[in-house]
């Protein structure tokens, strides 16, 4: 489990071997079996959760009882409701596993903590938090101005293995289409690579 952490760490800032020791203590681990709940409206959320293997996703639940995704989380993503993770509010999001899931997670106090205790990893989450915030914009930009089938092309080309993991009524919902839209576009995708 820990190693996906550290890869993911590595790749953005350096940890010498004494603060990979020092980063594990913060965390604890935990397994989540296929649709378990990570966190549920209304609860708070107490952990900020890295994905070390498996698959995640956030959503709300909206007036006619649909979800709406809100993000997937794969191997080396972080997720959380981060509004009721740092102000400890009830979370507006649910969390649960699209497939058996591993996480590792931590706590306010000890993210605090570890910010204190290993500085490096304050311009990890920076450079995590841009990143982020790019992500969130570029999404916004799609959301408003491509078509259903700009929509669908841009998340595979970003998450190549999404349509081998995720079912295409859930990738619709996070793309904000009708599962009929998304199965009329794979089906025109299909059609037009095997001419």
């Amino acid at each position: 489990m820990s190693d996906v952490l550290f890869s993911h760490v590595q790749n953005k800032v350096d940890l010498s071997e004494e603060q990979k020791k020092h980063l594990l203590s913060f965390f604890t681990a935990k397994k989540l079996r296929k649709k378990q709940y990570l966190l549920q409206e209304g609860d708070i959320c107490r952990s900020l959760s890295f994905v070390s293997r498996g698959l995640l996703k956030s959503y709300i639940v909206d007036e006619k009882g649909n979800e709406r995704i809100n993000m997937f989380a794969f191997e080396g993503w972080w997720i959380s409701d981060f509004n009721s993770f740092i102000h400890q509010e009830k979370a507006v999001l649910n969390i649960d596993a699209v497939e058996e899931t591993e996480v590792l997670m931590i706590t306010l106090e000890n993210y605090e903590k570890m910010m204190l205790e290993i500085p490096v990893m304050d311009r990890y989450f920076r450079i995590l938090y841009q990143h982020s915030l790019v992500t969130k914009d570029h999404r916004l930009i799609v959301s408003n101005s491509y078509s259903a089938e700009e929509k669908y092309l841009q998340f595979i080309r970003r998450n190549p293995e999404a349509t081998q993991r995720i079912p295409h009524h859930l990738i619709a919902s996070y793309l904000g289409l009708a599962p009929e839209t998304v199965s009329r576009i794979r089906k025109k995708l299909l059609q037009n690579k095997s001419m």
